[in-house]
This record gives structure tokens, C-alpha cells and sequence, in this order.
């Protein structure tokens, strides 16, 4: 974030096909990579895709999943691709799905078991041959999994979610149509819309942020900003669902290649503990985090220039040119309360698992992005305040940054 030298790594997946009506092109995409697709989604969102494939020449055999990927739904799908003969994988539908089929595509061509591959619960080797090609289709627009190089994956029995890492897991194909959200509930539309605004704000002043990086962001957050409440309040709002896919694209750009922060961090862990719903919990834990790093650099690092990159979200997210730092901090949580975010308690989170959850997320890659090195007490705080069904934000009164540059 200096200004000196720049120099970043940018990757995404190879062909990206954005706007309404875009999934009529699929069929015949896919005909380019194989005659056999794994088809990794819902029964019902899958069946006019599994149509068009069969019209194109294209064999499809679904593996309906209805949960997140665990390693056993992950190893039973890798199981029905390899006995199918199929030499190519679609996912469609939310992040589980996607993930679920970019880990079979990876597996399909890599030797070994899962476990060489997963990071921390495994070896975290890396895949040595390209994955079998894969499509990803979003149907909402939260995650951003169809342009990133890494698959989510739950490990029930050790209650954490880990990933597996690797360039070879980003798609051949993503195809983001805005038609497919415009059935999401509400509830689905707040807690995918939120993770892609958090999605936006982490990487933004991440300690790996990049100028293509930035640039994504600003223009993903604008778009969340003005968007993600009208998408919740009237799904059939064409023009906000799709600020919100592009918001949502640009959120996995983003976090492909910078790192996120404490609330990532935070989630990863929580999600493999309690039944909780990840992008709700990012959510939840945003503008306390935000707190917390505001505090925490005011303190430690008076000249930081992320100081005025949370300036710059909050003149973004509120439109207003001469905000403050407080006033975006407020702008989330005033969001998170009018699309009706639950506290961390809700899911049965309380006091007596705080320290397991800060000495799990002190060792994930995306605590390693925050901004600043937060202390276990601090940690803490941000757990106790996201629990609490009311919690009115103290903030300290930060400097005023809004006409400092803004690092390139």
C-alpha cells in the first residue's frame, strides 16, 4: 500500500461470462471441454442446464447435494465422477455446490487422498496436474468462489472448516447470470450479499491489498452499497441483483488475490462449530472488526495509510464525500439491523468457547490479512460484542483522514 515499486500477482478463472441470459451459453461451452459432465447442484435449479447439455451432446449425470461440502460428500461425488467416466464438472448453485465440484475437478486428475491436499487437518501438499475442467454457475450472489483458487470444505470431526489451495481449482468457465437470484428469499439474498460486502471491505485493507485488487473493491462496494438493501427488500429489483452478482464476482476476484481478515478468520472457525449461516456471521462480525482494527492502529500505528483507506469505505459506502471513519463503521451495522442479523448467540455461540475460537482463528490464512495484529483481548471483545443482541458502537473519535491521499 506504499509507494513504491508495485509488483502482484493477478489470476481468475480463464473465461468469465457475466449478464442476463448468459447460462443459454453453456451447453455448447461445455461440449469444448467433454461429452460427460458431473453436474453438482440441486435436483430442480440444475434441470434446465442438464437439458440444454443433453440437447448439446453432452452427457449430464447430477450429484444432488443439499448441505455443505464435507469430505465424505466431496469423496462420494470424486466416487460417482470416476465410475461415470466423466471428464467434465459443473457446479451450479451456491458456494457449497461450486465448491464441492472444483474440489471432485482437482481430485478427478491429482493421485492420493484428500488429506494430502486439505491445509491444516491435512498435508497440504499441492496438486501437481490441472483439474478436469470445471464450469461454475452461481445462482447466488454472495461468495465469489467461481474466481478463486481455493474449495471450502467442512471436517466434521475435527468441527473446522479448512480448504484446499491451489491456481488448478480456479475454473475453465464461470458463467454469472444475474436471472438466476432473482427467486432467492430474503434471508438468502442478506446473508450472500453480506458476504460479499465483507468480501469487498477485507481485501480492500487487507496487508496484501494490490491495485487490481482495489479497484475491484471500490467498484464491487459501490454497487453492494447501493444495491444489497434494495435486492433484500424486492428480490424482482433486476438492476440491484445484478449490481449484486457483479459485486459478488468481484468480491472473489478480490479475495483470490489479497487476503481478507479477522472476520474470515473468525467465520471459518465459528462455521465448523455451530450451524451457522457464513456470510450472516461475517456479517455479524464486520463492523466490530472494523471497530477493533481502528482502535487498534489509532493505538499502535497513528501513521498507518489504512486509516484512510477506511475513510475512503466509508465516503463509498455512504455516498457522502466528507464521511468518517465512524460513519461507514455505522452504515454496516445500521444494515445488518435493518436485514435483521441475528447475534452470534443465536446459533449457540457463548463465553465458554471464546478461547477455542481465538486460538483457532489466530493460526487461518485470513487472520494473517488483518491490517494490524490484534491481541487476544481484543479478539475477545469483537466475540463478546457480536454475541449481544444490543450493542450500541463506542468509537473513539479517529483522525480525520478523508483528505489524506489515498495509497496507490
Amino acid at each position: 500500500m506504499g509507494t513504491g515499486d508495485v509488483r502482484f500477482e493477478f489470476a481468475t478463472a480463464s473465461r468469465i461470462l457475466f449478464g442476463p441470459g448468459a447460462c443459454a451459453e453453456i451447453p455448447q461451452a461445455a461440449r469444448a471441454f467433454g461429452r460427460r459432465a458431473l453436474v453438482v447442484g440441486s435436483l430442480e435449479r440444475s434441470a434446465p442446464l442438464r437439458e440444454g447439455l443433453r440437447a448439446a451432446g453432452v452427457e449430464a449425470l447430477l450429484y444432488p447435494i443439499t448441505g455443505e461440502p464435507t469430505v465424505v460428500v466431496v469423496l462420494e461425488g470424486l466416487r460417482i465422477a470416476r465410475e461415470g467416466g466423466c471428464d467434465l464438472v459443473i457446479g451450479i448453485g451456491g458456494g457449497s455446490a461450486l465448491d464441492t465440484g472444483k474440489a471432485i475437478a482437482a481430485l478427478l486428475t491429482n493421485p492420493g487422498d484428500i488429506y494430502d491436499y486439505l491445509e491444516v487437518i491435512g498435508k497440504g501438499k499441492s496438486f501437481q496436474e490441472p483439474s478436469a475442467p470445471c464450469i461454475a454457475i452461481p445462482t447466488t450472489a454472495g461468495t465469489g468462489t467461481e474466481v478463486t483458487r481455493n474449495a471450502v470444505i467442512v471436517a466434521p470431526e475435527q468441527q473446522v472448516k479448512v480448504s484446499l489451495r491451489s491456481p488448478f481449482l480456479l475454473p475453465k468457465l464461470a458463467v454469472v447470470d444475474p436471472e438466476l437470484t432473482y427467486s432467492l428469499p430474503p434471508s438468502v439474498t442478506a446473508a450472500t450479499g453480506l458476504d460479499a460486502l465483507t468480501q469487498l471491505i477485507e481485501p480492500f485493507v487487507s496487508n496484501a491489498a494490490n491495485p487490481m485488487t482495489d479497484a475491484v473493491c471500490r467498484e464491487g462496494m459501490r454497487r453492494a452499497a447501493r444495491s444489497l438493501l434494495r435486492a433484500y427488500q424486492d428480490g424482482k429489483d433486476k438492476d440491484a441483483r445484478q449490481d449484486m452478482s457483479l459485486a459478488s464476482l468481484f468480491s472473489g476476484m478480490a479475495l483470490a488475490n489479497a487476503r481478507l481478515g479477522a472476520a474470515h478468520g473468525f467465520a471459518s472457525v465459528i462455521g465448523g462449530m455451530f450451524p451457522a449461516p457464513h456470510g450472516a456471521v461475517c456479517a455479524r462480525l464486520l463492523p466490530f472488526v472494523m471497530e477493533a482494527n481502528m482502535r487498534a492502529l489509532k493505538a499502535r500505528q497513528p501513521s498507518a495509510p489504512t486509516l484512510a483507506r477506511y475513510a475512503e469505505i466509508a465516503q463509498i459506502l455512504t455516498g457522502d464525500v466528507q464521511a468518517k471513519t465512524e460513519a461507514g463503521i455505522e452504515w454496516v451495522q445500521q444494515l445488518l439491523d435493518e436485514m435483521n442479523i441475528p447475534p452470534l448467540s443465536a446459533y449457540g455461540l457463548t463465553a465458554d468457547a471464546y478461547p477455542v475460537i481465538v486460538a483457532e482463528a489466530k493460526k487461518s490464512s485470513s487472520m494473517k490479512g488483518n491490517p494490524v495484529a490484534l491481541t487476544e483481548q481484543e479478539l475477545v471483545g469483537i466475540l463478546e460484542k457480536a454475541c449481544l443482541r444490543h450493542h450500541w458502537l463506542c468509537l473513539p473519535t479517529f483522525p480525520d483522514t478523508s483528505s489524506r491521499p489515498i495509497p496507490s
